[in-house]
């Protein structure tokens, strides 16, 4: 996934016999059900990437230092736009068939899930309360309204809470959880968020244990492990971002891109050969002109007519290029547009809107450390965020809830919310291998398809 730059965090202790948690309650099942221990503890290979570069931020992010990293780091970053089956949000916005639902487990949770009122969540609260504290890391507070998530769960459940490192890239967030498994000290984290392809690494090296949140069935089965692992918990849908002062009207569409009238005009929100956010916008307009999430080819013929047409400049759009009219319109994740238009408060007028076809989609990830210092504290966390309270303050931050269509089909969302976001209905999430397929076919093949150098 904003206007905001990230950097990196870490955290503290573990119960439990050494390298084994306590079991862990799936509460979806409404009982304090053991799921088991995390599978065995493997080395952490890996290199402190940066969020913001995994969330679809600028190029010029502290965390990529050079041009081969960033490569590498685009490649791993572009998997965490989802992992699993293709889903798709129907047309009332409610999950595809079979994109929710437990993997070989009974669906004994309603939509709603038990309130956080229900029984076995007051045991969890209760068990929490005697841990005392919360730790997290890499969660800002200007991002998500995690400031306000924070406060609200703090308040709720009387926990301290201990924010190690704001800004952790989801590489450091990992190394951390690692760095403490033996003896966890001051610095262990309970719990992370992470683009879906670092949660997918932490599964494979025993990083983070299995739980199941209470409305586990509302999460689309694209964006989260059938174990339990990791679980999306927002999503972004790539969006036209236009500075309505330049551009009279807007497009709607990508093939309004190609009208003349936007000719110098149109810029990428980075450089499609190493950045994902730009990638991606690549692959998203594949999806509207003939192509397939198993086809991205088309994406680069279509950014090759808008280079021939004079349309595409060679700048990388950034906010203050976006409101200066310089590149008065781009293509972003609908959470950095949408914070963007927020913090400039009309001046310029900025239009966010997501196209009528190629709606692309990603989700960040959360996932409970295998050696949480605190597990019950983590699991509760887990649980307020998936809740109806915290997914809603999650989309008071521009964040698209992933139980985003339950909510919506059950009318459990702000009016005053839905106003400020565009509808999603209709995104789709490729797979890891259709999303690195794509990927690598762009990065590979931009300059000599489209021909243009984009900084």
């Amino acid at each position: 996934m904003t206007t905001r730059p990230r950097s990196g965090s870490t955290r503290t202790r573990a119960s439990g016999r050494l390298g084994c948690p306590d079991p862990v309650l799936d509460l979806s099942q409404k009982s304090l059900r053991p799921v088991g221990p995390p599978p065995a503890v493997v080395a952490y290979i890996g290199r402190s990437t940066g969020r913001w570069t995994a969330r679809g931020g600028p190029e010029g992010s502290p965390a990529v230092r050079d041009a081969a990293s960033r490569r590498i780091v685009a490649l791993l970053a572009a998997v965490s736009i989802v992992a699993g089956a293709c889903t798709s949000l129907g047309p009332t916005g409610t999950s595809s068939p079979g994109a929710s639902g437990h993997a070989g487990s009974p669906s004994a949770a309603t939509s709603e899930g038990p309130p956080l009122g229900s029984s076995a969540v007051d045991k969890l609260a209760a068990a929490a309360q005697g841990e005392g504290m919360l730790t997290t890391i890499g969660l800002p507070h200007e991002w998500c309204n995690y400031a306000e998530l924070l406060e609200t769960f703090k308040r709720k459940y009387g926990l301290e809470i201990k924010e190690l490192q704001t800004d952790a890239a989801p590489a450091d967030q990992l190394a951390a959880i690692s760095a403490n498994r033996g003896s966890p000290g001051p610095d262990a984290p309970d719990v992370i968020d992470v683009g879906m392809s670092f949660g997918v690494q932490a599964q494979k090296d025993g990083l983070v244990a299995p739980y199941k949140v209470t409305t586990w069935d509302d999460i689309p089965a694209a964006t989260k492990d059938p174990d339990g692992h990791w679980y999306g918990d927002y999503f972004g849908v790539l969006a036209f971002e236009t500075n309505e002062t330049v551009v009279r009207t807007a497009p709607r569409d990508w093939k309004d891109l190609l009208d003349a009238t936007h000719k110098n005009q149109v810029a990428l929100a980075g450089d499609p050969r190493i950045g994902l956010q730009a990638s991606a916008t690549v692959f998203a307009a594949a999806l509207a002109n003939g192509g397939s999430l198993d086809d991205a080819g088309p994406g680069l013929a279509f950014f090759k007519k808008l280079k021939d047409a004079g349309t595409l400049l060679p700048t990388i759009a950034m906010p203050e290029t976006i409101d200066q009219g310089t590149t008065p319109i781009t293509v972003r994740w609908t959470y950095n547009a949408l914070a963007h238009r927020a913090a400039t408060n009309g001046t310029p007028p900025l239009d966010v809107t997501i196209p009528t076809t190629g709606r692309l989609g990603g989700a960040n990830v959360q996932a409970i450390s295998a050696f949480a210092p605190h597990p019950n504290a983590a699991r509760l966390w887990m649980e307020f965020l998936y809740s109806d309270e915290g997914q809603n303050l999650m989309l008071k931050g521009f964040c698209l809830p992933i139980r985003m269509a339950a909510l919506t089909q059950g009318n459990r969302i702000p009016p005053e919310l839905m106003a400020n976001v565009p509808d999603p209905t209709g995104v789709v999430f490729p797979t890891v291998k259709q999303l690195d397929s794509a990927t690598s076919l762009i990065t590979q093949r931009w300059d000599t398809v489209v021909g243009l150098d984009v900084k």
